[in-house]
């Protein structure tokens, strides 16, 4: 599989860099890496449309001077990228998030094994980060939770660690829904992993919905997590923004949730929602 590599500079770098990634994220771009004046990104070179990201309102902005370089990536070693660009992460005191090659701890309550490769959620990004720190501090004992968008599938992997009874993950990417299946054999959880999107939902009910997406995904979305979603269950929801509080709410409310709670870090936010 050959993709694009794109190489974007922000200036100035914050908030701007959260901002761009957000906006690409809605396109088919499948990693983000940080760099000291911006970010690594990469597409299938069979889905990139530079014009799309040239239409897009921030790069017009004023506010902001963003360039871009880009060149075919060749067939890469993902696990020794990652290697060189994925230091370990703890949530909270309480979750270490690391790969094979990173050191073994057993000072904290959790932790988990992601080899990332192409897919997104190694709790260095905030969305990541604000779902994870919510769900410290959620009952998942013996609940049925579904992870919408599960990229490595880390969420998924610490509800069943959280004691879930039954878990599962779905993800529109190929990559992820491979990484996904990896990350749980890794972790030696049992989690029914599949390709597709809402639509395979079904009937299938749950107590927990993890959504982490993006706000047009959420919004379009947010009626068939209800549907799916048990009499007091929860929808905990990020990839959005603080501007998008706004949004979210009005459309959880309209389909008969109810706010608990908002984590915010570096602007971006997660928010949990209870079927009333």
């Amino acid at each position: 599989m050959k993709y694009t590599e794109y190489h974007f500079n922000v200036k100035p770098l914050e908030p701007w860099r959260d901002i761009l990634i957000a906006f690409l994220s809605e396109l088919p771009f499948e990693s983000f890496v940080e760099t000291e004046q911006g970010f690594l990104t990469y597409i299938k070179v069979e889905e990139e449309d530079e014009q799309l990201i040239m239409e897009l309102p921030i790069m017009s902005s004023p506010e902001v001077e963003i360039s871009y370089e880009k060149k075919l990536s060749p067939d890469i070693n993902w696990n020794e990228e990652w290697e060189k660009n994925f230091p370990p992460v703890v949530i909270e005191d309480q979750i270490y998030l690391h790969a094979d090659f990173h050191p073994v701890r057993n000072d904290l309550p959790f932790s988990i094994k992601i080899d990332p490769k192409m897919s997104f959620g190694t709790g260095h990004h905030e969305t990541t980060y604000n779902m994870l720190h919510a769900m410290l501090t959620m009952n998942f004992e013996g609940k049925d939770v579904l992870d919408m968008g599960s990229g490595t599938g880390v969420l998924a992997i610490f509800a069943k660690k959280r004691g879930a009874h039954y878990v599962e993950a779905i993800d529109i990417d190929e990559w992820s829904y491979g990484n996904a299946l990896e990350n749980s054999k890794k972790n030696e959880v049992d989690i029914d992993i599949k390709l597709g999107d809402a639509e395979l939902l079904g009937n299938h009910s749950f107590d927990i919905i993890l959504a982490n997406i993006n706000k047009n995904i959420l919004l379009k979305d947010m009626s068939k997590y209800v549907e799916n979603l048990r009499p007091n269950g929860y929808l905990l929801v990020s990839g959005i923004f603080e501007h998008d509080f706004d949004d979210i709410i009005a459309e959880a409310t309209g389909n008969g949730l109810k706010f608990v709670q908002k984590l915010s870090k570096n602007n971006w936010i997660s928010i949990l929602l209870n079927k009333i």
